[in-house]
């Protein structure tokens, strides 16, 4: 394979968030994923039929845009809204950029968390070292204006830069900037169609998220909730628990890789609790905790988020075999092995 090898907490850059999971004591070392080559913002990429780029957003400086480079050529089509939230709740929108980039050349909105970081963030050499100036509101900004930032050096986790509302804020932003005269997304983005999406610490936060009403569907990627009700506020900044699945009003899908990853437990928990509304579960053998995020066009991950959100926010049928009946194409590949409630 090409790239660079991306390690486990350099990849996902959250394992410690899924940490208190109950994983194996000794597990096998984690599979690693490889890091697409890097490429400038505004060069298209992505498989889909409107290959797409990645560009700031003046109104949300918190946030970074995924979108079709050639909106003129989307005809008739409306751009659903994908929000995501990454891994170690760090705040730099193109952590997760080539997975994120062949979602929006499919024809979504993506909306990531975080400004622009340095190239080094989508390759094996970002990790945990490199992190962004934390969101207005997030734990870590008051934690700095308290004066309880760890110290450089310490072993203590920093408070996470992101937080749930971030994702509400880029909802609302879609929303309005579906009918705002002058915006060249205007008519253009279909505002009742929305997902909140997340990897790890993020995939808290869009459990988090995805109580507000205009959700439509939840993407928990190598992610699930903690026994421990105290872990997601101080993890994550988000005021969520294992109870909160029981009201869960969308359709959810969970992916992680292999059961030695550390969210593996935490995933399958979350799956047993949830009742009422359709949940699909699948790992991927030969996975980590670090996915295939950052593998060229988001690597196997990404045709099955991509068939989700196809079904799930544009109601197309065609992708629905990926997940239902007895004989779903992910249950009949080898690699994939699949648990799912009122999906068939």
């Amino acid at each position: 394979m090409r790239g660079i090898a991306v390690t486990l907490a350099i990849a996902a850059g959250s394992a410690a968030a899924q940490a208190n999971a109950a994983a194996p004591s000794s597990p096998p070392p984690a599979p690693v994923a490889y890091a697409a080559p890097w490429v400038p913002n505004d060069t298209p990429q992505g498989s889909g039929p409107w290959p797409a780029l990645m560009e700031p957003v003046p109104a949300l400086p918190h946030h970074t845009l995924y979108r079709p480079a050639r909106l003129d050529l989307l005809g008739t089509t409306r751009l659903p809204v994908v929000v995501w939230a990454n891994g170690a709740c760090v705040n730099v929108g193109n952590r997760f950029r080539p997975f994120l980039t062949e979602i929006a050349s499919h024809g979504y909105l993506v909306l990531a968390l975080g400004a622009i970081g340095p190239r080094e963030v989508e390759s094996a050499t970002s990790g945990s070292t490199w992190r962004g100036p934390p969101a207005p509101g997030s734990p870590a900004a008051r934690a700095i204006a308290e004066g309880r930032m760890p110290a450089p050096g310490s072993t203590r986790t920093p408070p996470p830069e992101t937080s749930p509302q971030q994702m509400i804020e880029a909802i609302d932003w879609a929303v309005a900037e579906s009918t705002r005269g002058g915006s060249a997304l205007a008519g253009r983005i279909d505002a009742s169609a929305v997902a909140v999406m997340g990897q790890s610490c993020g995939g808290i936060q869009a459990i988090a998220a995805a109580r507000d009403r205009r959700v439509k569907t939840l993407g928990v990627w190598n992610s699930g909730l903690f026994s421990d009700d105290s872990r997601p506020l101080a993890i994550a900044g988000a005021d969520v628990t294992k109870a909160a699945l029981q009201s869960l009003h969308t359709s959810t899908i969970y992916v992680t890789g292999e059961p030695s990853e550390v969210a593996f437990r935490n995933a399958d928990d979350d799956f047993d609790r949830i009742g009422g509304v359709p949940v699909f579960r699948a790992w991927l053998d030969g996975t980590g905790h670090s996915g295939t995020y950052r593998e060229s066009n988001g690597g196997a991950y990404a045709p099955v988020a991509v068939a989700w959100l196809n079904w799930q926010l544009r109601g197309d049928v065609r992708a629905a075999p990926m997940f239902q009946g007895p004989d779903c194409d992910l249950c009949r590949n080898p690699r994939w092995h699949v648990r799912k409630k009122r999906i068939d």
